[in-house]
Formats: C-alpha cells, structure tokens, sequence
C-alpha cells in the first residue's frame, strides 16, 4: 500500500519549488517521519554522485541531506544536461544514455519514462512515510503536457495531491495562480489542493482579502504565506540562467581572522556546471566571492576560479574571445594563484582531444599544466576520497575527460605547478582542513595578510540552512493541513476552473 506523497509544483521556474520541497523534508524528519525527496525529471548542469555512483541534481541530493537520507538515483531517475539550447545528455536512472534535441526527446519513449519515474516514486514510497516531490517549470506548460513525466502527468499518474508555489516578489501571483489553475485539465484540477505564497515582504494581513479572493475563485486554501530571507545559500538548480551583472553567490563577507580578506574571481564560462564548488570558499570569513565574464575583473582577484563546464571546448573559445585566456597566462607568469575544476582544470592543460563532447578533434589549451586531455564515451561518475597539502579530502566526478598528467607535483587527481592547481575533483574545497590548507597557500602566493578561520565547518553551516528552511515551514505554513494532505490526498470536491472564470 502507498504511503504519504505531496507534489511541489510552481507558477514558474525558480518561484521556489526547491527551497519548499527542502522546507517540507526538514519539518518532517524533524517530526520523526521517515521522509525522501524526488525529482521525476530535472534539467540542470549542477549534479551530484550517489554512493552507488549514479548522476543525480544537486537539488535532490541537497534535499536528502534535508530528510537525512542517502540520496539515490530513485530520487532523480531522468536528469537533462543542457549542451545547447536545443540538446542535452541524458542521464536515465544515474547513467548518460546519449544525446537528444529537444524535439527528439519530448517526440520518443514518454510512456517507458513515465513508467520509470511513476516506478522510483512507488518504491520511495513503499519504504517511507513520505515522499516530497518536487516538479519542474509550471504545471500549465500546456504544449507540454501529453509528455509530462514530472508535474500533473506524475501526479496524476501516482494520484498525488498537488500544491503550486508562487514567487510573490517578482509581482503578479494571484493571476498566476488562477491562471495555472485555469489551464488545466478537469482531471489535473482534481489534485490541485492548493497554493504556497512565497517570499512576501511586508504586513501580511494586508495580503489576506486576495487570499480570500482567490479561494472565492478557485475553491483552494492558501497552505502558507512564506516571508522573504536573506542568504538561504541553497544549491541551484541550472546554470545556464546564471546572471552575471546580478549578485549570484557573492559573498557576504564576515570579518576575516587575519588582516586582509582574500578577492576570489570565478570565470562565469558556458554551460558552467557545479559553480557550487566555490560555495565553501564564499562561506569563509574573509573571502569574497564574485562570478565575472571580462578580463580586467580578474586584475585585483587574489585567486581565479576556472569552474565545471558542459563545453570544455566552448569554455576555451569564450575565454579566448573575451582576453580571459591571455589573462590567466599572464597570471600563470607571475605566479599568481589559479584553480582549474573538472572543465576549467582540462582548459589548463596543452592539449584537448575530444570527439565526445564538441567533436573539435585535437584543440590547445592554455599550456599551465602539463596534461592532455582525451574524451572517452563513457563518463567517469566516482566518488573519491585522498590526502592534498596533508589534509584528508573527500570529493566527487562526473566528466568524459580522461587526463594524462605528464609532470608537475600531485594534487589530487591532477596536477600543481607553481601557483596553478588543477583537479576534476568536485566538492573538495567543501572538506574544512583542506580547505583552509589550500587558502594558505593562495594567501601566500598573493601576498595577502589572509589567515582561514579555523573554526568554519561548511557542513555545519549546510545544516543551519536547511533547518532554517525547516523553520520556514514550520513557523508560516498550516503544517496540520500539509500533513492532512501528505497523508489523505487532495481534499475532495475540488470545483473545476474554466479559463476566464473571473469575468
């Protein structure tokens, strides 16, 4: 017999499907429920590797360590990387299964996917109290529809009730609500129980009456009105809408331990994947973290980033196109600190061959590391631990790259030379000691009077998000009536919405 199931749904994409998804998993485990996450379907260049070595979103894996569960690939059984704006890789069950174009993908093998995904979320449910799904985009994709594997075509399939989050901040949620609601089909309406109001600032008795208007209107409760916090440093989702004017994950910084703060410059390259490696440097005190795309922000940089990347190859044109290559030599030259990370760390390197990825043939790279690199089909998706600079480190990859180090000093998997470091292993700054390590040798290299705090421990402050995500919930939203519909379903009776009802 099924157990309890809910469906995070969203007016639109980044109105906080994830952050509730994860909210909802903290309040429960923290009830005692033995809770798990899901994502049927997920596009995203942010992925994590599961113990068994599966590809799943950071999101996902992040919402498990909100349940305080293992993630797996039950949890996020489709997983979409973009490589252009028309085709992606994608990842079935932890593992790439090809390439598609959009059209491609949304035109074949719907039904056997849903069958998959509608599979995983029954076996998630058979072993937890609850599985919080979170869906992707906005329900009322309506050209979408027939081949939904992740909103209502999931929900309907499993009979899961639904709530639609809506980002009050951006204007316009009431109509987007009602418009969602509106466009979809009787049969979908009958799971939609209500709505989430997210990220409302001010008094919110003033937002009541619309509230009330709204259930006038549709028929649906409000499950919660959600006030808008400052610095929930969640793990995104996509970074192909990384802004780059914007202020995406530049540190607030907290008084350094020594006399200078330490500038940290991440190159914003195509198709940039896992950005969230430089979220343990951002949580430093004392280091400042800013993603940039002209060569003279790296001039006062005490430390470039070179990140992840889709497009190794792509990576290496736009840094050549923009005068950030020809900057990194120069810093390379004068002994001032780089960091390469999986792509960034083979754009480092002489030589790239790769008939996988691009199918650019044999393209140089930037020459600061002696290594080469070759794209082999099959993806390498490990989870490595290992020593760097005498402190343990634990990391993960996901790349085609298969790196041949011809000389340097040993740094991890990669290589060193002078103040050029170079590794595919993600997540490894996010192990304190050698965190702190790796930024006393940056801070020497760079002059600076910069000395880590030795106290920071990045996975406690992970947990103080995630319990404040929890708190979020369990402070603003009705938690009996979440828990009534986790648990019973849709309320029944739910009235159905014609389009254009309110005139």
């Amino acid at each position: 017999m099924n157990r309890g199931g809910l469906l995070v749904a969203g007016t639109t994409s980044d109105a906080g499907k994830s952050v509730v998804t994860a909210g909802i998993c903290r309040w429960l485990v923290r009830q005692g429920v033995k809770v798990a996450p899901f994502k049927g379907q997920n596009m995203s260049l942010n992925s994590f590797v599961t113990r068994e070595g599966a590809e799943i979103g950071r999101a996902q894996a992040m919402q498990a360590q909100a349940a305080r569960v293992e993630p797996t690939a039950l949890m996020n059984p489709v997983l979409l990387k973009p490589g252009s704006d028309r085709s992606s890789q994608v990842v079935l069950m932890g593992k790439p299964v090809g390439e598609m174009s959009a059209r491609g993908y949304h035109g074949s093998r719907q039904e056997a996917l849903l069958d998959t995904v509608v599979g995983c979320l029954e076996e998630l449910r058979g072993s937890h109290d609850a599985v919080i799904c979170e869906g992707a985009g906005s329900p009322a994709e309506i050209n979408l529809r027939r081949t939904d594997i992740v909103n209502m075509g999931v929900a309907r399939a499993a009979r899961l009730p639904v709530l639609v989050v809506g980002d009050i901040d951006r204007g316009g949620v009431f109509a987007s609500f009602f418009g969602t609601t509106a466009l979809l089909a009787p049969e979908d309406q009958e799971l939609l129980a209500g709505y989430v109001v997210n990220k409302f600032r001010g008094d919110v008795t003033l937002l009541e009456p619309g509230l009330d208007m709204l259930k006038s209107l549709t028929g649906r409760a409000t499950y919660g009105v959600l006030p808008y916090q400052h610095g929930l440093g969640i793990d995104e989702e996509d970074g192909l809408r990384v802004s780059l004017r914007g202020a995406v994950r530049e540190s607030v910084v907290a008084p350094p331990a020594g006399e200078d703060v330490l500038r940290v410059a991440v190159c914003a390259v195509p198709l940039m994947s896992n950005f969230t490696d430089v979220d343990a440097l951002a949580a430093e005190p004392g280091v400042v973290v800013r993603f940039v795309d002209r060569a003279e922000e790296l001039v006062d940089a005490d430390l470039v980033v070179v990140p992840g990347t889709r497009g190794t190859v792509k990576a290496l044109e736009w840094l050549r196109e923009r005068g950030l290559a020809e900057a990194l030599v120069r810093r390379a030259a004068e002994g001032r600190p780089v960091l390469g990370i999986c792509g960034g760390f083979q754009v480092l390197g002489e030589r790239i061959e790769d008939e996988v990825e691009s199918r650019a043939g044999v393209v140089d790279g930037l020459g600061l590391l002696p290594v080469r690199v070759r794209f082999a089909a099959e993806k390498t998706l490990a989870r490595p631990v290992g020593e760097a600079l005498g402190a343990y480190v634990e990391g993960y990859e996901i790349h085609h790259g298969v790196a041949d180090v011809l000389g340097g000093e040993a740094f991890l998997d990669g290589c060193r030379v002078g103040s050029v470091w170079g590794t595919h292993w993600h997540g490894s700054l996010e192990s304190d000691d050698f965190r702190r390590a790796f930024l006393r040798e940056v801070a020497a290299a760079a002059g600076r009077r910069f000395v880590p705090a030795p106290d920071t421990s990045f996975a406690a402050l992970r947990e103080e998000q995630l319990d404040r995500l929890g708190d979020l919930i369990e402070r603003h939203a009705d938690t009996d009536a979440l828990w009534r519909l986790i648990e019973g379903g849709a309320p029944a009776g739910l009235p159905f919405v014609p389009p254009g009802a309110p005139s």
